[in-house]
């Protein structure tokens, strides 16, 4: 298997956490990307037409994305768990990962606002948005703590695991430890786990 990596991406990040939860990271080929907002890798698109990462390969060939479909696809190949079968619990964990998805979508978006958008066009309140989306989901997280319950393993918390840590690298001054105690309390123990501690990098050309 084989997934378009870069470092930095929080979607990548989740598909290997993912497959570090299941037992299948030794079996991913992590592949070299360029994926850009504006420069569009050409790699990529040759396999996905949106040219975005995650883009993940299958041993049988077959193309797969975006991360919702990747660790879907990697919890049926690791027998898993993550992701439950059906029920109640099927429709919380889709729902959380969706909320953590959209605290990383804005957060993509304000940091594209950043680095991507010339300075001259910049737009400091829509970019605002883009983070107040993080701001009302995490206030949602804190004040619904049973959504973080001790002991809950599956796409959603990892998803919502994720997303912090984009938060921290991207955003060190959004400070939403001090406002989101529980949640910050939450993630300081899960955030232990083997799968988020680890690191992925690509292989020395």
């Amino acid at each position: 298997m084989q997934i378009f990596f870069s470092p930095f991406s929080p979607y990548v990040r989740k598909c290997l956490v993912t497959a570090h939860e299941l037992g299948l990271s030794d079996r991913v080929q992590l592949l070299p990307s360029n994926a850009n907002p504006v420069t569009r890798d050409q790699d990529i698109i040759a396999k996905n037409p949106l040219g975005k990462v995650p883009t993940f390969i299958t041993d049988d060939g077959v193309v797969l994305y975006d991360s919702r479909v990747i660790c879907e696809y990697l919890n049926e190949m690791g027998n898993g768990s993550l992701l439950p079968s059906g029920g109640a619990a099927r429709w919380d964990a889709l729902t959380l990962q969706a909320l953590a998805d959209g605290i990383l979508d804005g957060a993509l978006l304000a940091r594209y606002e950043d680095v991507a958008r010339p300075e001259a066009l910049r737009w400091p309140e829509w970019r605002a948005a883009q983070l107040d989306k993080a701001q009302t989901s995490l206030a949602h997280l804190q004040a619904h703590p049973a959504l973080l319950a001790p002991g809950r393993v599956d796409i959603g918390t990892l998803t919502v695991a994720c997303a912090l840590w984009y938060l921290d690298l991207r955003f060190p001054d959004f400070g939403w430890r001090e406002r989101f105690a529980a949640v910050a309390a939450w993630y300081e123990s899960f955030s232990q786990r083997p799968s988020l501690q680890a690191s992925w990098a690509l292989p020395p050309a």
